[in-house]
Formats: structure tokens, C-alpha cells, sequence
């Protein structure tokens, strides 16, 4: 039986918003005219040369229910969190955090000649692990290859499989099964992957320009395509070529309560991290990684 192409279903232009201490953004899942995707449920873009729309950074803040995935294209981003941890991340580098039962950390961008740019992306965890003990999944660049496709795209797995199994990333064993795999395509190049049916998946390109689906639907940088049912997603390089991420997972279909940085089922678990966070209960005392995660 032949592979259905995943068609365009639309195309979002990201919102420019002021988060954290005044860093610049642009935002195009967690607004008022997508609120989510299930089961992601916030994609920021941060991009600059200019040390005034990012160097206040993110200071301590706390997080409950949710796992943050960032990654970096240029600069460098400091972090330290109420468990002890502390690093920074480069151009390449990946961070996979799951805030759990709860996390206050700190993300601070480093003025430095390029500026800086990458993605955040926020993943919902299902209501059984939501107040699950924090960690860290920090993926060096060098952990994630490149890797050429016959059809001439450089592809780097993150999370999940990619083409047909050949390629696997760091990233496994979540209850969404996502599929995250970072695309450059040269002029001329194309790129195919299968998508499980009944997952939500997007690309978010965030540089040049790609054509998607079988109708070759032509997105700039910076946009968000989602995708409609089906089993493949199907991509083209533009005149130019372009570079996107493509973000795949199973939906949960549970209840969402949110409070900013907070994500629970009801309202009344809102409430709770609400009094948590007053009464000096929200982190709790927790030892650090010892699998080489944090």
C-alpha cells in the first residue's frame, strides 16, 4: 500500500513577545491563536546580534510538568538550577529538561560577537509523570552526527528514529514517542520521513526556505508548517536552501491547566504548585544525576 504525503494543513507566522528579563522572541506555539499542539505546548525563537533584546536573560524560574528542549545554533547559553547543576551550552548543543515535581533554574545567553540564536520548545508529560523527579538530558554536538541522506539533506536525530531505522537518536524511551530530527537541505535537495499516523507533527524552518507536502507548499524562515494526517512528511529545498526542524509525538489527550511556567491536569493541581511554591515545598531536595545526564 502506498505512503500518503502529509499535506500543509497551515502555516503559522511566529508572534514577536519579550520573555524573562527582557529577551526578545518569537513565538509561534503557546499564543492566543495556538495555544498548543498536543502534547507540545510552547515554541520560542530567539535570534540576535544586538546584546539589548538578550543578554537579561532568563533568570531563576521555576518549572512543574512539563520538559523544555532547547537548542542553541549560535552563542552560548550559561544555565544553573536549584539541584546543583551548572553548564553552558554552544552552537550544536542540545538540552533536554525535565522539570518533573519541580525545578528552578536560570538561562542566561552570553554576549559574545555572533549574538545568539536557537529554539525552546516546551513538551507536555502525561499526568503520571508529572511529578516525577527532575533531570537532564544534555546532548553535546558531537552526540549528535550528521549524517547525509541519498536525497542530498544533512540530517542530525535527536530524538527517535529516522530514515527507516538506519539512524537513531540520544533520546528514547518518553511516553510521547517523539521524533525530532534537525534538517539542513542544500539547493536542490529533498528530504522524506515517516511520521507514525495519529501523531502530531510540525517543522518549524528557521532558515531560508522549504517547500512542504505534496502540494509544495513554500514556507520562509521564520514559520511553522503543521502537518495533516498521514504517513510521511515530504520536504524540498527552496532556491536557496533552508534548514528546519521536524518535531513529531504522540498526543496525550489529557486535560491541560496552566499557570506560565506550570502545566498540570486541573486547576486544583495549579493551586497546589501555586502554595508549594509560597510555603518553600515547590523543589524538593533531590540527589544529583549520577548517569551522566546532568
Amino acid at each position: 500500500m502506498s505512503q500518503l504525503s502529509r499535506p500543509v494543513a497551515y502555516v503559522v507566522t511566529p508572534e514577536p513577545v519579550v520573555e524573562g528579563a527582557g529577551v526578545h522572541l518569537r513565538r509561534s506555539i503557546g499564543t492566543r491563536r495556538l495555544d498548543h499542539l498536543d502534547p507540545f505546548l510552547l515554541l520560542d525563537h530567539f535570534e540576535s546580534v544586538k546584546p539589548a533584546d538578550y543578554e537579561a536573560g532568563f533568570p531563576y524560574h521555576p518549572h512543574r510538568g512539563i520538559e523544555t528542549v532547547t537548542l542553541v545554533r549560535k552563542g552560548e547559553v550559561k544555565h544553573s538550577d536549584s539541584l546543583g547543576h551548572k553548564g553552558s551550552i554552544g552552537a550544536g548543543d542540545i538540552q533536554w529538561m525535565t522539570s518533573g515535581s519541580g525545578i528552578l533554574h536560570e538561562e542566561m545567553p552570553q554576549v559574545r560577537p555572533e549574538g545568539i540564536a536557537g529554539l525552546q520548545l516546551w513538551l507536555n508529560l502525561p499526568a503520571r509523570d508529572k511529578m516525577s523527579r527532575p533531570k537532564y538530558r544534555d546532548l553535546q554536538d558531537e552526540r549528535l552526527a550528521e549524517t547525509k541522506t541519498e536525497d542530498g539533506a544533512s540530517i542530525r536525530v535527536i530524538a527517535g528514529e529516522a530514515q527507516g531505522g538506519k539512524f537513531a537518536g540520544p533520546v528514547e524511551g518518553l511516553a510521547v514517542a517523539p521524533k525530532f530530527v534537525d534538517v539542513v537541505l542544500p539547493p536542490g535537495a529533498k528530504f522524506r520521513e515517516e511520521v507514525p499516523r495519529g501523531h502530531t507533527a510540525f517543522a518549524y524552518v528557521d532558515h531560508g526556505e522549504v517547500r512542504f507536502g505534496p502540494e509544495l507548499k513554500l514556507a520562509h524562515a521564520p514559520s511553522l508548517v503543521v502537518f495533516g494526517e498521514g504517513d510521511v512528511v515530504e520536504a524540498s529545498a527552496g532556491s536557496g536552501g533552508g534548514r528546519f526542524l521536524l518535531a513529531a509525538a504522540r498526543p496525550l489527550n489529557e486535560p491541560i491547566a496552566r499557570y506560565g511556567p506550570f502545566v498540570m491536569n486541573t486547576r486544583a493541581e495549579i493551586e497546589q504548585t501555586l502554595e508549594d511554591l509560597r510555603s518553600g515545598r515547590f523543589a524538593r531536595a533531590e540527589p544529583r544525576d549520577e548517569q551522566g545526564l546532568a
